[in-house]
């Protein structure tokens, strides 16, 4: 099992710059709930003068694992590989009851299944009408759908929709690139993949959508399953190996820092140097597209009821803005596209509540994270947010439903792909 660096534990001076960037301690205001506090707990661990037991793993639980403290922090601490040591450990202490593990690990696995998610999705929805709120446990439920979440999922493709292994550039060729068309976000926002592959070709690159490439892991690593999420990478690593891309393009990104950080998952191991050769070539879409440079639209986008000008506003997804440093580069390209106009969001880069499986772990906390959300985008008057993963897209769009001016979601790429006025091609 990993143990903890004491060069990086000490690296944290308690200087508290992190703290207002913490979802968690601005929500709740205890220094346990902080990132300070975290790291406090697992030095604590590592030097034996305490033990992981639930009233400090119940801390390491509600970490969103954001990393909004490691842009403010001045030392680089790198928290958030603190973190997933920290969650591994708790995944194999005596605090973790076996049934939550075992539970937890089976949500994983079916998340990482896109055959099953999809079959899971389905068949919460035909059942969540025939059950009401106390019909099962709360967990359950939720899963389930019972409270309306699978209900309000986009709709799971069907394999009518399956997508080709390669597609051609239009124009002039400047590269070919790999895409990750992922698991969750395979099943639920198909539609970011297939703007992705339209995007990518009509601005001159060559789509390959390796076969069996299957999970990435990153669901897996951020909660405390590094072997699991280890053997899932590897078999990602293997597919691309086998085509010759100048790129592995990402879409979501959560997927793209797990993917830029496997030298980490594999460290000290025989694949170390493979992993860091796959992570150099990864790219987010937006960050790709921004340094390639694209091809810009020739007509201006509309507002509502077709009058001049789009507002639109752009949420930080975590782990494009904090893991990834990916800002400014979405940004650039949003406002490069005719007739839009980016209004700034109040709190961008804070966390939307969502972070993986939190929402299902920790539902009372990501739910007020995500009213916090929905107050900031409200107060834009944005017709449209714009955001870079597939959780956020779909945790932040069940609370756009209750507002009475209707606000859009989407990620950046749709909203390119419009501006192009590029049909279905995939």
């Amino acid at each position: 099992m990993q143990q903890f660096r004491s060069e990086h534990l000490l690296k944290c001076i308690h200087c508290g710059l992190c703290l207002q960037s913490c979802p968690t301690y601005v929500a709740e205001g205890s220094e346990a709930d902080s990132p300070r506090g975290r790291i406090y707990l697992m030095r604590a661990v590592s030097e034996g003068r305490i033990r992981w037991e639930v009233g400090a793993t119940e801390h390491i639980d509600r970490c969103l694992g954001c990393r909004a403290c490691e842009t403010a922090c001045p030392s680089g601490v790198p928290y958030g590989y603190l973190l997933e040591i920290a969650r591994a450990q708790v995944e194999r202490s005596p605090a973790r009851p076996a049934m939550q593990r075992v539970v937890k690990r089976l949500i994983l696995n079916l998340m990482a299944q896109p055959r099953a998610f999809a079959f899971a999705i389905r068949t919460a929805r035909l059942l969540s009408p025939l059950l009401g709120e106390g019909a099962l446990p709360a967990p359950a439920a939720r899963m389930l759908g019972v409270k309306g979440v699978v209900a309000q999922l986009p709709p799971v493709h069907s394999k009518r929709e399956r997508l080709a292994s390669v597609y051609p550039p239009q124009g002039e060729r400047r590269g070919r690139v790999g895409l990750l068309t992922g698991c969750v976000a395979s099943v639920l926002f198909h539609e970011v993949n297939v703007a992705t592959i339209a995007v990518l070709q009509y601005n001159g690159f060559e789509v390959v959508i390796p076969r069996g490439q299957g999970c990435c892991g990153a669901l897996h690593v951020h909660n405390g399953f590094p072997d699991e999420a280890r053997r899932l990478a590897l078999r990602l690593i293997e597919c691309f190996e086998r085509e010759s891309v100048d790129a592995i393009v990402v879409n979501s990104a959560g997927c793209g820092s797990t993917m830029k950080e496997y030298h980490q998952l594999f460290a000290c191991t025989p694949h170390e140097a493979r992993a860091r050769a796959f992570a150099d070539r990864v790219r987010d879409v937006m960050e790709f597209l921004a340094e390639a440079g694209i091809r810009l639209p020739e007509h201006p986008l509309a507002g509502r009821a077709g009058e001049p000008g789009l507002v639109v506003t752009y949420h930080d997804a975590c782990h494009l803005a904090h893991a990834q440093g990916v800002r400014r580069q979405p940004r650039d390209i949003i406002r490069s596209i005719p007739g839009v106009r980016l209004v700034e969001l109040e709190e961008a880069d804070m966390c939307c509540g969502s972070a993986g499986i939190y929402n299902l772990l920790q539902p009372e906390m990501a739910s007020r994270l995500l009213q916090r959300k929905i107050e900031r985008i409200r107060a834009t008057g944005a017709e449209i947010v714009l955001t870079g993963n597939p959780g956020c897209l779909a945790w932040i769009a069940q609370g756009l439903r209750d507002l009475s001016q209707p606000v859009a979601i989407m990620h950046p790429v749709e909203l390119l792909r419009s501006a192009y006025e590029l049909h279905d091609r995939c």
